[in-house]
This record gives structure tokens, sequence and C-alpha cells, in this order.
């Protein structure tokens, strides 16, 4: 089942925007996930295990280099087609 994502990341640091950066960096080097940004957040497209999959490794990598941080997730199931 194809769902959609819509993640933040809010690091508890200065200096933001380069871990901010870096997920979204990592999470768009995934094929089989459409990225999207925003200024306020990052859209995920894709498969639900294939997206998920993505989502625990790229948060727990970032966790693992970032002091403290908060990623805010929404999950749709069976998401509108995006129209650009």
């Amino acid at each position: 089942m194809k769902v959609a994502v819509d993640i933040s990341l809010y690091p508890l640091d200065r200096d933001f925007i380069p871990p901010i950066k870096d997920v979204i960096a990592r999470l768009s080097a995934h094929d089989d996930i459409e990225v999207w940004t925003n200024a306020m957040s990052t859209q995920l497209l894709g498969e639900f295990d294939v997206v998920m999959d993505a989502l625990k490794q790229e948060i727990g990598r970032t966790f693992e280099q970032l002091p403290k941080g908060v990623f805010t997730i929404r999950i749709l199931n069976n998401p509108v087609a995006r129209n650009d």
C-alpha cells in the first residue's frame, strides 16, 4: 500500500540547519521514495514498507549523530496523487 509521510526534524541545537539538510539528503538518496521539501517539513511518498524502512534507518542515524532532537511524523495511507 502507498503512504505519504510528512516529517519534520527539530534539532535542539543552535546549529540546527546542517542536521536537517543531512537527513533530507539521506532520505532523497532512497530511489524508491519520492521526496519533496518546503519551509516547514519534508514529504515522502512510496510503498509503506520501503518508506518505514528508510525512516527507521535515517532517524536512527540522525539520533546517533545529534545529541538531542525531535522528529514529528504524520502518516497517511492511500494518498491522493500529487499534481505538480
